[in-house]
């Protein structure tokens, strides 16, 4: 169906200079490692950390260090381990598993939600569909994972969504069937055919979209490409990704001593190119425009072409592990309550706006079979 394009704001950003100190940049606060300290509020920290990570694309390297280690799932751990194990980790534990529950062991009540609606399914790929991996062109998902996500598809409209390049993703999964936005849900296209009557609601096969003006910062973003290609070369393990709309810079094997000149490297860059914008997720500093798009704006626009705009007879679900997964967890809630399931993918606890969660790609798999079986005893039921 005939989409409006979104509007969209280029935000004015200009070159920071580095600071000196290694302090928190948000004055009268200390920035937190994560997790945060035992002795801290749980609320107190999380309020630090989210308005130090606001200022994403300011700061020297020492914070940047910093920023970097808080969205490092390694980090993690050892803080961890240092703030020491114990009843008191297994307490945090517990406690943030009250908040975010199995979506395995809640799956009956997942599915019970659904009744009446139609499930539409939303995929990460790295850390979610596969392993991650120190070499990001080899995250290769595994045949069984494949076979999982087409049987899903057969039953529900799915997409992945996808920080890669849309052709990248594509080229790990390799099913027609599915829909895939890439680029942080900036480059999105559906099957070129229905490819079963079982998606009769969907207006809109085939298709094809951007947020107006992105194809503007193709040429900015090859040419960043390159810079940081040239720059970082002299920093072992730093592997610079061309994602067509944004530029990935993986730091997963860069020895945390070199996180700082990394830092500075890709600020360097970044400070001639102020359309241009740097978020993090894990173990990558990535460069994307200054458009007002995200996963959670990817999520609502595939849901609004496959015809359910304004509905409340679909339940959309998301399953995810990275700190942009978060955008569609909060586009979800923004739907209300019971109107949609975020499932964060993480073997520890962070802050989060998903509902559930899962700890690995295993268990991911675990429960698309479980709503594989599901539909198909629920559709037996109903012959009978």
């Amino acid at each position: 169906m005939p989409m409006a394009k979104p509007s969209v704001a280029v935000a004015e950003a200009s070159g920071v200079p580095a600071q000196a100190s290694c302090s928190c940049p948000c004055p009268g606060t200390t920035l937190f490692p994560y997790p945060p300290p035992r002795g801290a509020s749980g609320i107190a920290a999380a309020a630090v950390r989210r308005k130090c990570l606001q200022a994403e694309v300011g700061g020297g390297a020492c914070w940047g260090v910093e920023s970097m280690r808080a969205s490092s799932p390694t980090h993690a751990r050892a803080a961890a381990a240092l703030a020491g194990a114990g009843a008191d980790e297994e307490e945090e534990r517990a406690a943030w598993m009250a908040r975010h529950p199995s979506a395995l062991g809640k799956f009956e009540r997942i599915v019970a939600a659904s009744e009446g609606r139609r499930i539409v399914m939303f995929l990460d790929y790295d850390g979610t569909l596969s392993p991650i991996v120190d070499d990001p062109d080899a995250a290769f998902m595994s045949e069984t994972m494949r076979m999982a996500v087409r049987s899903v598809a057969k039953h529900f409209p799915t997409a992945i969504v996808s920080g890669r390049c849309r052709d990248k993703v594509f080229g790990f999964v390799k099913l027609a069937e599915l829909y895939y936005a890439g680029s942080h849900g900036m480059d999105i296209k559906g099957p070129a055919k229905a490819s079963s009557s079982r998606h009769e609601k969907a207006k809109a096969k085939g298709v094809l979209f951007q947020p107006a003006t992105a194809s503007e910062f193709l040429p900015m973003i090859e040419a960043v490409h390159e810079r940081l290609v040239e720059t970082t070369r002299s920093i072992p393990g730093a592997k610079v990704e061309n994602n067509r709309f944004c530029v990935s810079v993986h730091f997963r094997c860069v020895d945390e001593k070199m996180w700082g000149e990394l830092w500075e490297s890709v600020k360097g860059v970044l400070r001639e190119y102020p359309r241009l914008r740097l978020t993090q997720g894990r173990m990558v500093l990535e460069v994307r425009p200054t458009i007002k798009w995200d996963k959670g704006k990817a999520l609502e626009f595939l849901l609004e072409s496959l015809g359910f705009a304004g509905c409340t007879n679909v339940l959309p679900v998301y399953i995810g592990d990275d700190r942009t997964d978060e955008d569609a967890f909060r586009a979800l809630r923004r739907r209300g309550q019971g109107q949609g399931v975020g499932i964060l993918v993480s073997k520890h606890p962070k802050e989060t706006s998903a509902s559930y969660s899962l700890q690995e790609p295993a268990e991911v798999m675990e429960f698309l079979l479980r709503l594989v079986e599901w539909k198909r005893l629920s559709r037996l039921s109903r012959t009978q």
